[in-house]
């Protein structure tokens, strides 16, 4: 046994939400102190990488900086620090967990012994649960210490149970994602936002902000359904509403033939009991489907097999089959444990997301209780050898059947999700052979369902699962080749220190006079419109919270965010892309001590996190004055657009390099904007002239006012705001507390 080594000590745990200097996405960062493993590298530890993966065997399996299979093996031979081990024990926790990551770095920092780890967390409750158990197993494996991975694994699953979103909500947000539409998780459960601002939609699990309250009332009324669809010609089975189980067995008789007995607002087809004809299981099915709902239906029974068929928009766009189960007896064993034996058994059952097949439980059941008692069984009977007993004789509507699926039938069903006013509808169809006309075979339309699970469709027992989240994105957010951004608004990004303020509320002026109800967050307060929405907030965590409220605004048509170097560090940035990016200065750095930020020059790391997030369509602005700052136009997808306070020599070589390659440029002469596009010039606003009429004519202010709007002035001719416009708008600006 060696030394006991001092634990690794967790300095400070930031969750970084936004884009970062990191990744695009969300991560925690953690600033840790190795102490005394400092000196004691992987390569100095004993026995330490064979007792790693024993622990982890698929550390193996990690590419690292390498760039290949084995290069964190590598790099645990030739020696690493603690830091860059945990970083990849965290993350293999959490691909264990199921929730696959494979983005982390390790950086040291100018004070020895201190480094920053970050690794991708979807989640900050999750990214915590597993940050602390990888610490935990790390430090175990270099004190040659016992550790329950398992156990270890299973905190983390819970984690992600705990706060994940549901499958449903889960592929309808991953959808969203594909086609680059934003979210916003509203609550802890599955209400989600798609989208920002003005253009933005909600969900609700299979349910969105097109789903009327009236029509899922009536969905949840079963008889009133019945009589809208049976108007518009849907088939559907003859039924009536009944009070007691003498009245059930009354219909029952009306009838003349088997009937169905369930409740009128029940779900999951529970306490539904079919195929019934005999008078003491009818007041037997009454029993079980009171306790199920507030009233009580007897129907015409229709022969067939279950199917749930799922209407999106007005179409279907996936169909699952029920499926009927059965028991073989043995002679030895009782009801129960055959069920066991012979249906639980199978890998595909279960009680979580995971198994496309529910576990049966003849002994809680009603429904199988009555089915039992109907064949003189009970769950502890012992069927004879041979005997085929009947379990359930619908359920697990999970046999993927979207391709068998008869036009007529589409037809039908979707004009019921139509009658019920549904844009999202589960249509529960009974019929011997889905893929034949219902009228041929007395099929029918037993149930509409608002809201309907897409479970079955995501993860069929049997069949290829469908595309059910892509279909709710389009009818949501229809494919239109005018709207390159679907969900989005534009978004203009202001990163800096020096009157940052001044320009974004300037640029927020312009796009409110081109016809955008505009909203704004800087250091003054958060703005929708001309209305102050919230005060001032000064704390970077408290400022991003505030910032990223204003994307959930329907009324903002357009935004736009004052970023300082702070925020970016304590949160990142609010949003995710932006159409207008704009870098002023590089000042600030003494403030960010904190980060590790000593020179201005590290500033290049942090704001180019604004540059990075523009979209190709987008456009950079950045202050050419600067040589660090223009370069940063290297990076940016979309279009580059300089500015620059006309110096002594002229304008800076970098903008004048910029114009001569077909550029766009903003610059200051003799107090004057001049916009350059290539070789021609349009004059802009007199800024000292305005800022003069306006009381700010003190050569300090004018210096400092005029570079302020001449960045405010480039941003919006960016944006796409004509110069007229920007000259009026520049004119009747009020600058305030600036």
């Amino acid at each position: 046994m060696t030394a006991q080594k001092n634990d690794i000590t967790l300095q400070r745990i930031t969750y970084l939400r936004g884009p970062n200097i990191w990744t695009y996405r969300s991560v925690l960062e953690v600033w840790l102190d190795l102490g005394e493993l400092e000196d004691h590298p992987s390569d100095k530890l004993p026995g330490f990488t064979e007792r790693l993966l024993a622990l982890l065997p698929a550390l193996a399996e990690h590419h690292c900086g390498v760039g290949e299979r084995g290069g964190f093996m590598q790099r645990l031979t030739e020696g690493t620090w603690a830091g860059h081990i945990l970083e990849h024990c965290v993350i293999e926790l959490l691909n264990l967990a199921g929730m696959p990551t494979g983005f982390g770095q390790t950086r040291s920092t100018s004070q020895r012994g201190v480094y920053r780890m970050v690794f991708r967390a979807r989640n900050e409750q999750v990214g915590r649960s597993a940050l602390a158990e990888g610490h935990a197993l790390l430090m175990a494996a270099i004190n040659e210490q016992p550790f329950d991975v398992a156990a270890a694994v299973a905190r983390v699953r819970e984690a992600i149970d705990d706060c994940y979103l549901g499958p449903s909500t889960a592929c309808i947000v991953a959808a969203a994602t594909d086609r680059r539409i934003p979210h916003i998780r509203l609550n802890d459960g599955n209400l989600v936002q798609l989208g920002y601002g003005a253009k933005q939609r909600r969900i609700w699990t299979a349910e969105t902000d097109l789903t009327g309250a009236i029509a899922e009332t009536i969905a949840c009324d079963k008889d009133l359904t019945k009589s809208l669809l049976t108007a518009c010609g849907v088939p559907v089975p003859e039924g009536e509403i009944v009070q007691s189980a003498d009245a059930a067995w009354r219909a029952t008789q009306d009838f003349d033939a088997p009937v169905v007995i369930k409740p009128t607002d029940g779900n999951h087809g529970r306490g539904v009991t079919l195929d019934l004809t005999q008078e003491v299981d009818v007041r037997a099915a009454y029993e079980v489907a009171a306790r199920h709902g507030s009233e009580v239906m007897v129907e015409r029974f229709i022969p067939g097999q279950e199917h749930r068929l799922l209407v999106v928009g007005g179409r279907v766009v996936a169909a699952a089959r029920g499926e009927t189960a059965w028991i073989v007896g043995d002679g030895q064993h009782h009801v129960a444990d055959l069920v066991d034996q012979q249906i639980n058994s199978d890998p595909r059952r279960g009680t979580t997301e995971d198994h496309p097949l529910n576990r049966l439980n003849p002994r809680e059941d009603g429904v199988m209780l009555l089915d039992l008692q109907r064949q003189g069984l009970t769950p502890d009977s012992v069927p004879p050898a041979g005997k085929r007993v009947l379990v359930q004789r619908n359920g697990n509507v999970a046999i993927d059947c979207t391709d068998d699926v008869h036009p007529e039938v589409d037809h039908y069903v979707s004009l019921a999700a139509q009658a019920v006013g549904l844009d999202i509808a589960g249509i529960d169809v009974v019929a011997e052979d889905i893929s034949r006309p219902l009228h041929e075979q007395g099929g029918a339309v037993v149930e509409v369902n608002a809201g309907p699970g897409l479970l079955s469709h995501l993860k069929p027992a049997v069949g290829k699962p469908r595309p059910v989240g892509q279909a709710i994105v389009e009818q949501l957010f229809p494919s239109d080749e005018a709207d390159a951004h679907p969900g989005r608004i534009p978004i203009i990004g202001v990163a800096g220190t020096r009157d940052t303020h001044v320009v974004a509320r300037a640029v927020a002026w312009l796009v409110h006079l081109s016809g955008r109800h505009t909203a704004l967050a800087c250091r003054d307060g958060l703005f929708v419109g001309q209305r102050r929405t919230e005060p001032a907030v000064a704390r970077s965590a408290a400022y991003w919270e505030a910032s990223h409220r204003l994307l959930m605004n329907r009324d903002a048509q357009a935004a736009v965010f004052e970023n300082g170097p702070e925020l970016i560090l304590d949160g990142g940035l609010p949003y995710d892309r932006c159409h207008v990016g704009v870098v002023t200065d590089f000042d600030g750095f003494e403030r960010l001590k904190r980060h590790d930020v000593s020179e201005s020059d590290q500033l290049y790391k942090v704001l180019r996190t604004q540059i990075d997030v523009v979209l190709d369509d987008g456009v950079g602005v950045l202050n050419a004055a600067d040589p660090r700052i223009a370069e940063l136009g290297d990076l940016c997808d979309g279009e580059v657009l300089l500015y620059a306070v006309e110096g002594p020599e002229g304008d800076p070589q970098v903008l004048r390099d910029h114009c001569l390659e077909g550029g766009r440029a903003a610059v200051l002469r003799g107090g004057k904007v001049v916009l350059l596009t290539g070789a021609s010039e349009h004059a802009g606003p007199d800024l000292h002239g305005i800022l003069t009429r306006h009381g700010h004519g003190s050569p300090a202010e004018l210096a400092r006012l005029s570079e302020a709007l001449l960045a405010a002035v480039a941003a919006a001719w960016a944006f796409g705001i004509s110069p007229e416009l920007i000259a009026a708008g520049v004119e009747t600006f009020d600058l305030g507390r600036a």
